[in-house]
This record gives structure tokens, C-alpha cells and sequence, in this order.
């Protein structure tokens, strides 16, 4: 560790900084950055592991339903072939083959790997990790524990991180500049959000696991962290986004009562049996199964005929088709007036399951209903509705190694695109940040230990410096609390769950006066424990996430996944073809296409099969 250096910039005088070098430097420690910062430190690689909360507050905790990986322990006819052709099908083959692949075929491992750790599934008679049924997924694939598998996953990489070896731990830290040199990241300047001291690090490799950009959004699942720090730190530094225009709205958010409003009902909930209904008592779902996924995914005609004529039993619960199917479907009944009293639709298992089980499998869910919205599931329905939950988009990466566009610089987890396409399967997240956690802090550390020792500039520093210290500038007027609720109201009308290139278009133009007053925004007091601080710092984040996200749907002029266009409703097989990708250039931001990688013919065959 280096001495605090006292810095002026113009008149001002800085506070000292603290200097902190690494092999590894992670920023975010839900269970993307633990995995990795486990690899990189079994590689031999000293390690920072920054995280803006406290250490296991990530969102990682908010993934309830399961991990998806092909056990086989609930049918033995599953295998990673299946899990690779399901993610592809559920992502409208707009995936990285690759990288689906690689995921189907290592995240078994990984889940028995957190079983010696320590982590307990529920299990079968028999004792093997159980599995249960989600949407989008052909057998029951995703080992849980109850309601509340992201704690428990959490929980285990946690206990793994804190007995590791060369791992340090900065909490309640929050980075604001990757620095880059000749097309490599060298390190990072960050703040500790308790007293507002500075911090620069670094780092001969460097790790971007910070989630996803849901604060950007009213109406989200996503918690306070998630405002799109590790790809806005990406962009800047001059890496590659891809696929941003693809945003999971979730079908289940709670809709009642308004302070709790897009809180995460989980897909366990139709994973157990639970069914969605309209005001008239309808089931409505069988409505909206696409023709052409009934006739593939049926073992016979008569299957299909009466799985879409709404014959109960004829094949799984149509509760348990892909999420982009479900929201719209959602949506769809409440323009027609048939949505429940609060704009949602119910959500009902209390008549489908007795109470005991409901208690059993969905704990969570039965205390979070009772505690906030004073409903007891195991006798009401629920009102749902959906929820800005998942960003499908993000840094573009190596399949083989996770490593960015920029050289030392890798991604894992929501802040990395690739695995998903234009929609992810539920219980795919947890697997992925296993998956390629490991994957890319076992490349950081090997490329740190190939890497000669690389010196931060001090003139670098203090330009950083000076831009996380801007908004107190006495000259400023912006209230960054009014301008993160415009923020959300222009990305809610403009950029939604439904959108159309009119009203991109003027989305895009906010946003772009948006971002020239973020130079104005204003904090009031001092640095130690200042949410204002931080809201000004994070908007800058959100702003350019949020125009990356405008622009590349600007730009896919189709309906695909989760992205839908009023104006483009079909697919577009030029566009199938495509990854749309974000890069910064001089004036701003540049969109470009990019054909997607090829999949090998003998995996493309076997995903063009009807049934499996």
C-alpha cells in the first residue's frame, strides 16, 4: 500500500487518497464477483473485491426461484443438450452459441461445487438436489432451496470468500472511473460511501460484475444498486455494449400496495402449480401460446390441438411459457379492461395448493404478501404485474474467457451480454454467474500474472478526482432527485415494455439534453454519508445506460424477445442475424451491427428439432 497523497486541483484542495494495488481488481461482489474473486485467488492472484453494499447485500438475493442446470436428478432425459437448445429457443436465437453452450454444459458442475461448499437444495426421496419446473425450460431444471435460492447461493459464495486467501474486501465502496491505457485497463478510482474518502486501485486485470441498470425504471424489481455503474464504466473506458435494447420485464411483480409496487413475485410460484387469471376468473394464458411453439414443443398433433384449445394437463402450464410471452400476455388483458382492481392480473395458488405445502416451498412469498401487502397466499390470490427485472444486454465478451474489448478488462454475470439473446430463461441467471464468474476470474488472474506492472498516471487521477467531486460546486443548480424521477418518467413513457420510433426518437432527444445538465448537478453538505452525493454520481450511469438502451431499440426496427415494437410487431430475418452494438466515439455514442457468431451445423440441427 502506497502513501495518501494530498492533491490540488485549481484552488481546491483535494483530501488525501489512498492508494491500494492488485493483481485483480472486482467491482461488484453479488455472486458473479465472489465466484470470481474464489477463481482468480485459487489462480494465485491477490485480490480486491469492491462492493457497494455490504458484503452478501447483493441482488443476487432477489433470484428465488432456482439455479437452472441439467442434474437430470427430476427426469433423466435431461441433459446439457436440452438446457443449450432451451436457452437458444427461449433467447430467439439471438444468443452467443458459445457461450450457451459452455454454460449448459459446466453449470452442473457448478452447482455441485456449491453443495461441497456447503450450500443445502431441497432434496428428493431419494436424497439428490431437487428440481423444479420453470418457464421456458422442457423438465424440471432448477435446484432450489424453497423460495429463497440467491440467499442461499449468496450466502455459500460468501462463507468461500471470506476464508479465502488473498482476497480483500472494500465495502460500501463505489468505483467512478476505470482507468485505461493504450487499450488496457490498469486500475480504478472509487470512494468509500461512509466517510467519502478516495481510493485509487491498481490493478493489472479488472473484473465488471455490477448487475444490471433497473433504477433507470420506476416500476422494478431490481434494488438500489443497480444503476448501471459497470456498463457505464465500460463505455466510457471505451468497451463494446451489446444487445442493450433487450430488457426482461418480468411477468409477477406485486402491484398492491404502491410503496411496494414491481417487488419480485417469484416464477417459483407458477413453477408450483400456481396459475394466472383475469377479472373475469378466466385463465387467460391459454390465449396467448404461440402456434408455432405448441406444434414444436408437442409430442403430437392432438397434444398441441389441446394444449392450445386450454385442455388442463395436456402439456405444462402455460403459466410456464417464456417471460417476454407471459408480460405481454399480462399487459394485453389489462388494456382490455380485464385486469384486476390495482392494474394487474391475480396470481393464484391458494386453490391449487394446500397450505402447508404453499409454506413449505414459498416461504418468502407467504411472509413477503403477509408483511407487505397484509395477504395471506395460501387463501388469496395475489395481484401481479410486470417488472423491469433483468437486463439481457450488456459488455460484450469472449465466450471462452469473458475478456471485454478492452485488453485486461472482463465482465460476468447482468453486467455481461451473450448467454441470454433477446430473452433469459428463469433460473439461468444464478447458473450464468457461477458459470462465467469462475470463467473470468480464472482469466484475470492468468493474464494478471503475464502482465508487467502498469503506473496510473497522476495527472489521470486528478481528472478523475475532479469529476466525482463536480457536483459540489457552489455555481451548480440541478436536484438530482428531480432529475432521476424525470429519468424514470422518460424511460417508462419512452422506452417501456412496448415502444415504437416516434417515440424513440424523442425519448432520445431528453435524454441527450438530460446529459448535458448532468455537469450541473448540485450536492448539498458534506461527503460522509451523502445520498445525494451518490444519486448525482449514479446518474451520469444511468443517463448513458439509458441512452445505449434508446438508441440500440431505436435501431432494432423488429419484435424479438424482449423487445417489442408497435411499429415492427413481426421478426425480421436480417435483424435475427445481428448483435446491435454500443460504442463510444468522439461525439457520442455510435451504434453498429455485427453479424452474430455462427453456430456449428450439427448444434443448429439439433436446436431446428421439433422435439427433443
Amino acid at each position: 500500500m502506497g502513501q495518501p497523497r494530498n492533491i490540488f486541483i485549481g484552488a481546491i484542495k483535494m483530501e488525501d487518497y489512498e492508494e491500494l494495488k492488485y493483481d485483480v481488481l472486482v467491482i461488484g461482489a453479488g455472486a458473479a464477483g465472489m465466484r470470481a474473486a474464489v477463481a482468480a485467488s485459487d489462480e494465485g492472484a491477490k485480490v480486491c473485491l469492491v462492493s457497494k453494499s455490504l458484503l452478501g447485500k447483493a441482488h443476487t438475493v432477489m433470484a428465488e426461484g432456482g439455479a437452472a442446470a441439467a442434474l437430470g436428478n427430476a427426469d433423466s432425459k435431461d441433459n446439457w443438450k436440452v438446457h443449450f437448445r432451451d436457452t437458444i429457443k427461449g433467447g430467439k436465437k439471438l444468443n452467443n452459441w458459445r457461450m450457451a453452450q459452455i454454460h449448459a454444459q459446466q453449470a452442473p458442475e457448478r452447482i455441485m461445487e456449491l453443495e461441497r461448499w456447503g450450500a443445502v437444495f431441497d432434496r428428493t426421496k431419494d436424497g439428490k438436489i431437487n428440481q423444479r419446473n420453470f418457464g421456458g425450460h422442457r423438465y424440471p431444471r432448477l435446484a432450489h432451496v424453497g423460495d429463497r435460492t440467491g440467499l442461499e447461493i449468496i450466502r455459500t459464495v460468501q462463507d468461500k470468500v471470506i476464508h479465502q486467501e488473498n482476497i480483500d474486501i472494500l465495502m460500501e465502496c463505489t468505483v467512478t472511473k476505470i482507468f485505461a491505457e493504450n487499450n488496457q485497463a490498469i486500475g480504478a478510482l472509487a470512494y468509500y460511501r461512509n466517510n467519502g474518502k478516495l481510493v485509487v486501485i491498481e490493478a493489472k486485470a479488472i473484473i465488471v460484475s455490477t448487475g444490471g441498470i433497473g433504477k433507470s425504471y420506476r416500476i422494478t424489481s431490481n434494488s438500489w444498486e443497480y444503476t448501471g455503474d459497470g456498463h457505464a464504466l465500460a463505455y466510457l473506458t471505451g468497451a463494446d455494449l451489446q444487445d442493450m435494447e433487450f430488457i426482461q420485464f418480468h411477468p409477477t411483480g406485486m402491484v398492491w400496495p404502491p410503496s411496494v409496487k414491481g417487488t419480485l413475485v417469484t416464477e417459483g410460484v407458477r413453477g408450483e402449480g400456481g396459475i394466472l387469471l383475469n377479472n373475469k376468473n378466466e385463465r387467460f394464458m391459454f390465449n396467448y401460446i404461440p402456434e408455432a411453439f405448441a406444434a414444436e414443443t408437442a409430442k403430437s398433433e392432438k397434444e398441441a390441438n389441446d394444449w392450445l384449445n386450454g385442455v388442463e394437463g395436456a402439456m405444462r402450464p402455460p403459466e410456464l411459457l417464456t417471460r417476454d410471452v407471459v408480460a405481454k400476455a399480462i399487459m394485453k388483458e389489462v388494456e382490455a379492461g380485464r385486469g384486476s382492481p390495482h392494474g394487474g392480473v391475480f396470481l393464484d395458488i391458494a386453490n391449487r395448493r394446500d397450505a402447508d405445502y404453499i409454506k413449505k416451498k414459498l416461504p418468502s412469498m407467504y411472509h413477503q404478501f403477509k408483511e407487505l401487502g397484509d395477504l395471506d397466499i395460501t387463501k388469496e390470490p395475489m395481484e401481479v404485474g410486470p417488472t423491469v427485472h433483468y437486463m439481457m444486454g450488456g459488455i460484450r465478451v469472449d465466450p471462452e474467457t469473458s475478456s471485454s474489448t478492452i485488453e485486461g478488462m472482463y465482465s460476468a454475470g447482468e453486467s455481461a451480454a451473450g448467454l441470454h439473446g433477446a430473452n433469459r430463461l428463469g433460473g439461468n441467471s444464478l447458473s450464468d454467474l457461477l458459470v462465467f464468474g469462475n470463467i473470468a476470474g480464472y482469466s484475470a488472474a492468468n493474464f494478471a500474472a503475464k502482465c508487467e506492472d502498469l503506473t496510473i498516471h497522476k495527472s489521470a487521477i486528478e481528472g478523475a478526482i475532479e469529476e466525482t467531486l463536480k457536483s459540489f460546486d457552489n455555481d451548480n443548480t440541478e436536484d438530482p432527485y428531480k432529475m432521476h424521477a424525470e429519468l424514470q418518467d422518460i424511460m417508462e413513457k419512452h422506452v417501456g415494455i412496448v415502444r415504437e420510433e416516434k417515440s424513440l426518437e424523442e425519448g432520445i432527444q431528453k435524454l441527450k439534453n438530460m446529459e448535458k445538465r448532468l455537469e450541473k448537478l448540485k450536492t448539498t453538505g458534506g461527503r460522509e454519508y451523502n445520498p445525494c452525493w451518490h444519486l448525482c454520481l449514479d446518474l451520469k450511469n444511468m443517463v448513458i445506460t439509458s441512452l445505449a438502451v434508446a438508441e440500440a431499440a431505436k435501431e432494432r426496427r423488429e419484435s424479438r424477445g424482449g423487445h417489442t415494437r408497435l411499429d415492427y410487431p413481426e421478426y425480421d430475418e436480417i435483424l435475427g442475424n445481428l448483435n446491435i452494438i454500443i460504442r463510444k466515439g468522439p461525439e457520442g455514442i455510435n451504434v453498429i451491427k455485427s453479424d452474430k457468431d455462427k453456430m456449428p451445423d450439427d448444434l443448429s440441427d439439433y436446436v431446428a428439432k421439433e422435439a427433443v
